[in-house]
């Protein structure tokens, strides 16, 4: 199974839809994805609707992101299912990330 990244781009908003599973196989190229478009962005946004199960290697580079978006503006994350979102309960991400509901 594999991820794959929609990628909307307008003025210094990026918007990053994701579909699939962010594994340890994948996180690097989400990881590749951020490391190329973030500069100048102010305002990263995570569409997770299609997105259907996240592993430790995906929230590390979340993590990253969103410590990147802290120096630069900010990162929301939306859409999470259910699936997810207790992903990032237990894992006390959603103590971190801006995540609307």
């Amino acid at each position: 199974m594999s991820m794959t990244i929609g990628k909307e781009s307008s003025g210094d908003k990026l918007t990053l839809a994701l579909s699939g599973r962010l594994d340890t196989t994948t996180a690097p190229q989400l990881e590749a994805e951020l490391n190329s478009s973030l500069d100048g962005v102010k305002e990263l946004v995570f569409d997770m609707k299609d997105l259907e199960y996240i592993s430790s290697a995906g929230l590390r580079v979340l993590l990253k992101a969103q410590k990147t978006m802290n120096k630069q503006g900010s990162m929301t994350i939306r859409n999470t299912s259910s699936e997810i979102m207790e992903i990032f309960e237990v894992t006390g991400f959603d103590e971190i990330l801006s995540i609307e509901k």
